[in-house]
């Protein structure tokens, strides 16, 4: 009987182990983040620089460490803050389930972890995971509290994972790791600032300033437009490089490709311009998920039409 309890209470404590790590580490975030830099990956390699599993595993597990340790920092900081958020509330350390010290040796270990997986691809791809978590954890997570400009400094450790796929496949930073990087940057905006909306009242709770006006206005639906369609711009960029002169370049985008990419933009404009019309939380939380269907789809459709092209 008692070797049965004990069992139990075991598993019981492992399975909460398990929770509490994928909830400080923010999984199904640093799942998707992994994903970009996947991607990116894909589109890097080529016969000069070529695919490799172990760099592929390389990276999706540094990316991992990277990105929890970024989500473990973020989340002691602002213990005290998530404690007043619904949405936040039951996380490890505000619901006291982990303590902070903990938490802080699980981000150290990670961001040691993550960087030296990272330096073993090449110092760029360290150089840009190290880049990420200094601005994400000491400039974007206490201007918060502070000023909308957050979503904007948040922008681009949230740009990187994408490029950084490419310079771990090629060692190198040029206009095509650029574009990718400008893909995600722009995306920001429209994704964040639709999560911002919905969840205003939650994130008032904590002092967050969001939204770009701190309002759910014309102004700030405005800005989800143009930032789309800016997005839209980025995404279409590889199809023009033969015209300016990058031929050779790797990262292309072949006309029905191209047709593809600006269906996608189109149908995240679409939701966009809903919300600018209803300016309500549905529309909102819709375009959210549209957006990620988006950038999801976006990656797929660059990697499909490289290897079909």
């Amino acid at each position: 009987m008692k070797a049965a309890l004990s069992t139990t209470a075991n598993n019981f404590s492992l399975k909460s182990l398990y929770i509490d790590f994928r909830e400080i580490t923010k999984a199904r975030l640093a799942v998707s983040v992994v994903f970009s830099s996947i991607a990116g990956y894909l589109l890097g390699f080529d016969a000069a620089h070529p695919f490799k599993w172990v760099t592929l595993i390389m990276l999706s597990v540094g990316g991992y460490c990277m990105v929890g340790a970024s989500n473990a920092f973020n989340q002691i900081i602002e213990k005290d803050l998530d404690a007043l958020m619904d949405r936040t509330k039951n996380r490890p350390v505000p619901s006291g389930r982990m303590s902070v010290n903990t938490a802080f040796i699980i981000a150290c270990v990670l961001t040691i972890m993550g960087l030296v997986i990272l330096y073993n691809i090449n110092p760029k791809t360290a150089m840009f995971g190290a880049i990420s978590i200094f601005l994400y954890t000491s400039i974007y997570t206490p201007l918060k509290t502070k000023t909308p400009l957050s979503v904007f400094v948040g922008a681009f450790p949230g740009a990187i994972p994408f490029m950084l796929g490419w310079v771990a496949a090629t060692d190198e930073f040029g206009i095509e790791a650029g574009t990718l990087f400008l893909i995600q940057f722009f995306w920001q905006f429209p994704h964040f600032w639709a999560i911002g909306w919905f969840l205003f009242d939650d994130y008032k709770k904590a002092g967050f300033f969001m939204l770009p006006t701190g309002k759910k206005d014309r102004t700030t639906a405005t800005q989800i437009i143009l930032y789309t369609v800016w997005l839209i711009g980025a995404s279409l960029l590889p199809a023009f490089f033969p015209v300016i002169g990058l031929v050779g370049s790797k990262l292309q985008l072949s006309p029905i490709a191209a047709v593809v990419v600006l269906l996608l933009g189109v149908w995240m404009l679409i939701y966009a311009v809903k919300l600018y019309k209803s300016r309500e939380a549905k529309a909102a939380r819709t375009l959210m998920l549209v957006s990620v269907s988006y950038i999801t789809l976006l990656q797929i459709v660059y990697i499909a039409d490289k290897f079909l092209r």
